[in-house]
């Protein structure tokens, strides 16, 4: 849908400069009488969201999370809705920020809500928050519902942040490891080979021969082989059974399968736990908090433990049965559901479990570094075992 940049003058005479979006230039200039505007000029422009966006200028996730918590305090301090988007679109240092607060403000003032407005830039605000932003608006407790995904996002960016800088090592190995693999392969083994008798190769040295021989003269054809592969598999990914089995192989996979797990568990737990700590019913608590996991495969369970509760069975039991959930988390879960403390213990378990998470993934990647350098080292012994012992024999050979 286009935007359109516009100058026009209150009913009180103030000029007022501001971007709308609307179908056509006539809706445009009929969304300005409705807001009291007297159009200036009008023009059709750059849509200042996802466009701008692809150019580079992204939405940082710090900026979102200080745009959520400043609205909450500034909401609870008693400034109108208007006043609080006025101040906050006035933020330069936001970058691109600014520019979308600018359209909610412009949304708001024509009286569409503010979940509604941010459900119009999906690329900034995730379909879950929107829906949060919603319920807070319907039931009062807008403030509180801001600060708390405030919370929830800067948790996230924390383990984000964790999760990106204990993978650095790991990453450093790999680039260094393939690069002096390479350069074996192509410089070193080449020239040796040159020297070596074939009456003494063996099968490894035949392997590795060979294997320098198509990276040397067809590195090309092994550059287009892997281009294709990688992208007949991003290709695949992105029809619904590639997307299904991906996301099922982060929750089985070895070692990080149940971090990929507990973090969305977490996630689902912190959201549910605010949702009814705010008085959303469960029902829409659960529909509004299932997207939340971050993976279809439990939003399905999660739809289906909500269908469940509308039968009017306890949460716990369909949860259980998809055995996805540890067995102490629906522990509490059940003991919390019968003391009627559910929305207190979802965000104790958040708290506990993001704690134990952050330390599996330290011991994920402590297991995994030496794991790395074994595969490295392992690689370029057999590369040295493939050249010399050719050497070794090639004595006996010339004096048999």
């Amino acid at each position: 849908m286009p935007s359109f940049a516009y100058k026009a003058v209150s009913s009180a005479g103030k000029h007022v400069d501001g971007v709308l979006t609307a179908e056509n230039y006539l809706v445009a200039l009929r969304m300005l009488d409705e807001q009291a505007l007297y159009p200036i000029n009008v023009s059709e422009g750059v849509q200042t969201g996802k466009l701008t966006l692809r150019r580079g200028r992204r939405v940082k996730s710090s900026h979102l999370t200080i745009f959520y918590s400043q609205l909450a305090d500034l909401l609870k301090a008693g400034v109108p809705m208007m006043r609080s988007l006025d101040v906050l679109s006035g933020q330069g240092s936001q970058g691109s920020m600014a520019l979308i607060v600018k359209e909610l403000r412009e949304d708001v003032a024509g009286g569409m809500s503010l979940g509604d407005a941010m459900g119009k830039h999906p690329h900034v605000f995730s379909p879950l928050h929107s829906s949060m932003v919603r319920a807070g608006e319907q039931g009062g407790f807008l403030e509180e519902v801001l600060q708390r995904i405030a919370i929830f996002c800067e948790k996230q960016d924390e383990l984000k942040n964790k999760v990106i800088g204990a993978m650095i090592y790991p990453s450093i190995l790999v680039v260094v490891g393939s690069a002096v693999v390479i350069l074996l392969m192509v410089v070193v083994v080449p020239k040796l080979g040159e020297h070596l008798r074939p009456e003494t190769y063996n099968i490894l040295t035949k392997m590795t021969l060979g294997t320098s021989n198509v990276l040397r003269h067809h590195w090309m054809g092994v550059a287009v082989v892997l281009g294709a592969v990688l992208a007949g598999v991003y290709a695949w990914m992105q029809t619904a059974g590639g997307k299904k089995a991906a996301e099922k192989y982060k929750l089985k996979a070895p070692v990080f399968g149940k971090i990929f797990t507990m973090v969305s568990i977490c996630r689902f737990c912190r959201i549910l736990g605010t949702m009814l700590h705010n008085g959303v019913p469960i029902l829409q608590a659960l529909k509004i908090s299932k997207d939340s996991a971050g993976n279809s495969i439990l939003a399905k369970t999660i739809e289906d433990a909500a269908d469940s509760v509308k039968k009017g069975a306890a949460l716990s039991a369909p949860l259980r049965d998809s055995g996805l959930f540890p067995p102490a988390v629906l522990d509490m879960i059940a003991v919390a559901e019968e003391s009627n403390n559910l929305e207190t213990v979802l965000v104790q378990i958040a708290d506990t479990n993001e704690a134990r998470t952050a330390r599996a993934i330290d011991l994920g990647v402590r297991v995994l570094e030496p794991v790395l350098l074994v595969f490295m080292a392992s690689v370029v012994f057999c590369i040295a075992v493939a050249l010399l012992l050719p050497i070794l024999t090639m004595g006996s050979v010339v004096s048999g």
